[in-house]
């Protein structure tokens, strides 16, 4: 593909996307870049949600991992629809009910300002290691496509993407996101749907052929029973799944941020059901194309690249395929990382604002001026952390998020679990202490976990692992609350 072509296509979508943000974000102040004034449309939020949901790693990941795991990802997938459920049910009625601008300002009222902050700063680890992750991937991307042929060095690719992403919502915040994730989902599932397509028609196969030659492969096996060890294990890929939804949508503050700006929580609720359902589906998608990538390369005899990421990437931009499908996967994936990056942006500067510089007990005439200063701020440790992945990463990106996700969303499913299922209080300055002695004692299990437990190694199931050593040291350092000695006595 010509660089300028590349060039072109993503200049012309950022034009796109600053268009709206500039009719969004008129008259935005701080209550629109926060909850876009809980004025939100539920079904717009829903479907923008998959969008920021899936981002360029799954855009990318997905499909390679299938030549090696199959379609065992969608194990996880299912796991996702109980996780939901707990959400929609459970979870959001509280936020909403307290009234809450940052979902942590729960662990505050309930247990004090340290485990408040707590809360707080293990989202922002969590968040900004994730967010910088899946953007360094499409940085990589970007460079091996349009950069490098420019000369231009990746420390200055790094930089442009996030000032694009600052550019178009450092004014609207959360008004303006609900619009482009809307737009750049509908865009990346364009892509998706139309290479599946292509790729059927560049081996003479109608879709209903495709889908008949992907469910007759090996490719598509979606359950492992067989090895308890195996990191595909069915019950280790769906309570993983499930347990993931609930720390990494339900107790984030991004994900939630978009669900408290509905205008009500039966609103909110609507839009997480609806949401939760047509994940699965478009999940399936991305596996369909995986696997149609590797049949494709398997008949045209085409040596693949060693890493899982590169496939995708190779096999559309390098002249496999026709040039449409280049096109539509630069476009894709631009969707993609957008749609999760700058939503993440906006909930790290508010958590930032609200979480730790308590930005709603300022003086009215300080609050924009301080929030803009803390995007921007934020900005640039997006940028940093993406370089050190760039540094860093060697393995398929997909993994190292949940693999870090089982270490920093740990600890806030721990806190939120014990705060919601006892009634007892915590000497509230040991908390801090609690949330970091219990990932590394994972972290510790993890690494020598075939040693001590005769071969066994752990997937994704050491996030609820970690959930359960952070309720037990809760539970150490707790007591009988009021309400406790009241029901005792009676």
């Amino acid at each position: 593909m010509s660089p300028a072509l590349v060039g072109f296509v993503v200049l012309a979508y950022f034009g796109l996307l600053y268009a709206i943000s500039v009719i969004t974000s008129r008259g935005a102040g701080n209550s629109a870049f926060f909850l876009g004034e809980r004025k939100s449309p539920w079904i717009v939020i829903a479907f923008g949600m998959i969008g920021a949901s899936l981002s360029g790693v799954t855009f990318i990941s997905v499909p390679g991992l299938v030549g090696k795991d199959n379609w065992s990802y969608l194990q996880m997938v299912l796991g996702y629809l109980p996780g939901y459920a707990v959400i929609a049910f459970v979870l959001m009625p509280l936020y909403y009910r307290l009234g809450l601008t940052s979902i942590y300002g729960y662990l505050g009222q309930r247990f004090g300002r340290s485990s408040y902050l707590t809360g707080a700063w293990f989202f922002l680890l969590s968040r900004s290691l994730g967010s910088a992750a899946r953007l360094y991937l499409v940085a990589m991307v970007l460079q091996y496509l349009l950069f490098d042929a420019w000369g231009v060095p990746f420390v200055l690719t790094v930089v442009v993407t996030i000032a694009l992403i600052w550019l178009y919502t450092h004014r609207g915040g959360m008004r303006t996101i609900i619009w482009t994730d809307m737009l750049q989902t509908a865009f990346m599932l364009a892509a998706v749907g139309i290479t599946v397509w292509l790729l059927g028609q560049r081996m003479g196969w109608s879709v209903g052929e495709s889908i008949a030659q992907v469910k007759a492969s090996d490719l598509s096996q979606v359950f492992f029973f067989d090895d308890s060890h195996a990191p595909t294990y069915f019950w280790k890929q769906f309570l993983g799944g499930m347990f993931i939804a609930i720390c990494m949508t339900g107790l984030d503050q991004d994900m939630m941020q978009k669900n408290l700006s509905c205008r009500s929580i039966g609103d909110a609720q609507k839009n997480m059901s609806s949401f939760s359902i047509v994940l699965v589906g478009v999940n399936m998608v991305f596996l369909t194309l995986g696997a149609l990538l590797f049949l494709y390369a398997d008949r045209m005899d085409l040596t693949l690249p060693a890493k899982a990421d590169q496939v995708y990437p190779m096999l559309a931009t390098q002249g496999e395929l026709p040039l449409i499908t280049g096109l539509l996967f630069v476009l894709g994936l631009i969707a993609a990382a957008y749609s999760s990056a700058d939503s993440a942006l906006t909930a790290l500067t508010t958590s930032v604002c609200v979480d730790v510089l308590s930005i709603e007990q300022r003086a009215e005439t300080e609050r924009e001026p301080l929030r803009k200063r803390v995007h921007l701020i934020m900005s640039a440790v997006m940028a940093a952390l993406i370089i050190g992945f760039w540094i860093w990463n060697d393995e398929s990106v997909i993994k190292t998020i949940f693999r870090l996700a089982t270490y920093t969303y740990g600890p806030l499913l721990g806190l939120f679990a014990f705060g919601m299922l006892t009634h007892r209080a915590v000497r509230d300055e040991l908390v801090p202490i609690v949330a970091v002695l219990a990932p590394v004692i994972c972290f510790v299990l993890d690494r020598y976990s075939a040693e001590l437990l005769g071969g066994y190694n752990f997937g994704y199931e050491l996030l609820p692992l970690n959930g359960a050593l952070t309720f037990v040291g809760l539970l150490m350092v707790s007591r009988a609350s009021a309400r406790e000695d009241e029901a005792r006595r009676a």
